[in-house]
């Protein structure tokens, strides 16, 4: 949610029977504005940004950098993704059917940049290799990707062939 969505946070936790007291992590895959914004609500919540850990006032340290995932609890974990920052981080869940679902922020803009590899590039990429390398393992763990900036998409066979295929053929 952007820094201008506050309403529709609050609203639809409200939606819930919930208020953003209840939330226990608030995770931001990256700490561009756009992400971050309204993280400001959740005062009682640890904050996951990118690879920084914090709670209030104190800060943790977690080896991100060197591929550790966090985890929540069994159905949710956190792994380091970088790419389009350096820093990224993208959040896996485990629906009550076994589904999992990756939260990627920017890693994936949209279904879109799949077949052009030019709209996540033009959207800024750290490192375009690492990026391709980690687009195409998230597609191996997950049946659904929520991009960062459009719908949700089912993750199939040929959308795994094609982001392989972009990181053998360096193809961007």
């Amino acid at each position: 949610m952007t820094p201008w969505d506050a309403n529709k946070i609050i609203s639809a936790l409200t939606k819930h029977g919930l208020t953003a007291e209840n939330i226990d992590y608030v995770i931001s895959t990256h700490g561009h504005s756009d992400h971050i914004g309204n993280n400001n609500l959740f005062l009682k919540a640890k904050h996951i940004v990118g690879f920084s850990i914090s709670f209030q006032d104190n800060y943790y340290i977690h080896p991100f950098d060197e591929g550790k995932e966090f985890i929540i609890d069994e159905h949710v974990k956190v792994l380091p993704t970088p790419g389009h920052t350096l820093s990224d981080v993208s959040v896996l869940v485990t629906n009550p059917e076994n589904v999992v679902i990756a939260v990627t922020g920017d890693l994936f803009e949209k279904f879109e940049d799949i077949a052009d590899p030019s709209l996540w590039i033009q959207a800024g990429s750290e490192d375009q290799l690492k990026q391709r390398r980690n687009r195409s393992q998230i597609s191996e763990l997950a049946e659904w990707i929520i991009p960062g900036h459009g719908p949700k998409f089912k993750v199939t066979d040929e959308i795994r062939k094609i982001l392989r295929e972009q990181i053998e053929k360096q193809i961007f």
